[in-house]
């Protein structure tokens, strides 16, 4: 069979392929801050921050060229951009002519004293800032419905796993307390690398200043303080005290680490949905007319959940992707960072961004089944009660070894019933009671397994977590009134 062919014109953006995080998953918010737009309206506000700076500092820069420069800072001609590079071969010095075209009374100013890297690594370091106050929007989206829901389901006892088999009884609440840890250690992590990112500063070409000195006529004091200025107009506390030809690219592996770590949590939350669902205890939301299977209609599959398992496996594996390129960055930088980051650091935010709104969804609409969940606490109850059961026998007269091998022959025997049999409940009560050798009437046995008594501080520890941690955390987060919503209008 022949390959499909298409008679669109190459403009038609269905006939060339598009990151499906762009077309389908990250919210527009992000997808803004990594256009070509705001990377280079960023590359444009350097400029002009440098310029104003070396103005006020002395340089030969004129107020005109300043005020140009101002006035032009957004109306990038990106036709004109892609002109001058292929004549150029040089991204930067594309932008460089282009500004100019349009700011004439700047051209001989423009990049004055500067290397590339003053400007692309400057303008890098200001979005992955912003992306990581996106993901911090992001991860309060999804802390406030699993809240409500741990608030809600607080004491509602259901089965905890170890090695993925039933264990001692926790609460539905108890364990939305766990997913919601999780958040809040990313961010710490998040919180503390944005608050500590430093800015590279102003260092020119190998990071010497050494074009700065010389515009300076050899003032240090002059170079130092044109560095300070241009940070500290970006919002940045301090810049790095020395780097090569760009900032270490450790500083993106640090930011990508605090990435990767909330794209962790957010599959293990999903992994847990997902057996949830399989167990019939908690579903993920399902719209009246979606469709989870085009053969089997009956099916309602996690979709969701695995979208955030897959896109999460995606971020993680770029994680390692950064400190190999600061592995290989020789002497004071080489270019083999340049292709590859301009892939790993916007598509490990726009995977991050995506899991996010997905998370929240699914946080803020997940249908709980009490009664299945009770099921399932009463076929294992019984077999968890049993040491209880033991030392009830003894209180009641009963001899310990003796009690012990009738609880041990009728748990093999309800367990085979089970198991083997395809027996629908676990009828270990009822044959300790149908017993007389075993020392417990039918209401002590029911009382010894009333669920409530098996989970422990369980729905105190999610009082307390919430009143202590969760909620003044809440509260002295004020919304962002921006809100994240999938790129193409794609249902998550």
């Amino acid at each position: 069979m022949s390959a499909p062919t298409s008679g669109a014109p190459t403009t038609d953006r269905q006939a060339r392929y598009a990151s499906p995080l762009a077309e389908r998953y990250a919210s527009s918010e992000m997808m803004t801050l990594w256009s070509p737009q705001t990377r280079h309206g960023w590359w444009r506000r350097i400029w002009l921050a440098l310029a104003e700076a070396e103005r006020a500092l002395g340089a030969d820069v004129p107020q005109a060229a300043i005020d140009d420069m101002r006035a032009h800072l957004d109306d990038i001609d990106f036709t004109a951009v892609a002109r001058y590079e292929q004549r150029f071969r040089h991204d930067v010095m594309a932008h460089v002519h282009a500004f100019a075209d349009v700011a004439p009374a700047a051209r001989r100013v423009i990049h004055l004293g500067a290397t590339s890297a003053d400007i692309t690594d400057n303008a890098d370091l200001i979005q992955l800032r912003s992306g990581l106050e996106i993901l911090r929007r992001g991860i309060v989206r999804v802390l406030r419905p699993l809240a409500a829901f741990a608030r809600q389901w607080r004491a509602e006892p259901t089965l905890g796993y170890t090695h993925l088999q039933p264990a001692q009884l926790t609460t539905v609440g108890k364990r939305a307390t766990l997913w919601m840890q999780d958040l809040l250690l990313d961010l710490a992590d998040l919180d503390h690398c944005r608050s500590t990112l430093p800015f590279r500063g102003i260092k020119g070409t190998t990071g010497t200043q050494g074009s700065y000195l010389e515009l300076f006529h050899g003032d240090h004091d002059k170079v130092r303080e044109l560095d300070r200025r241009v940070t500290h107009a970006f919002g940045f506390d301090g810049a790095l005290a020395v780097t090569g030809q760009t900032y270490s690219r450790k500083l993106d592996a640090r930011v990508l680490s605090v990435v990767a770590g909330i794209t962790a949590s957010a599959a293990k939350f999903s992994g847990d949905i997902r057996l949830l669902q399989a167990f019939g205890e908690i579903d993920e939301p399902f719209e009246a007319e979606q469709v989870g299977s085009s053969a089997m209609a009956y099916k309602r599959n996690p979709m969701r959940s695995e979208r955030i398992a897959g896109l999460a496996r995606f971020a993680q594996s770029l994680e390692p992707n950064a400190n190999q390129t600061h592995s290989v960055q020789y002497f004071e930088r080489t270019l083999d960072d340049s292709a590859n980051r301009r892939l790993v650091l916007p598509e490990s935010f726009l995977a991050a961004d995506a899991i996010l709104v997905l998370m929240a969804n699914i946080a803020a609409g997940l249908d709980v089944h009490p009664a299945r969940i009770r099921q399932r606490v009463e076929d294992e109850l019984p077999f968890m009660a049993t040491e209880e059961l033991l030392v009830r026998a003894v209180r009641g007269g009963g001899d310990r070894q003796v009690a012990h091998e009738t609880i041990r022959r009728h748990s093999m025997a309800a367990a085979r019933a089970v198991k083997k049999d395809g027996a629908r409940h676990n009828d270990l009560l009822e044959r300790l009671a149908a017993d007389p050798t075993f020392p417990l009437g039918a209401d002590d046995l029911r009382q010894a397994v009333d669920a409530r008594r098996f989970i422990g501080r369980s729905a105190e520890q999610v009082d307390e977590f919430l009143t202590t941690v969760v909620d003044p955390m809440l509260a002295a987060i004020a919304e962002e009134p921006t809100s994240a919503t999938p790129a193409a209008g794609v249902s998550v």
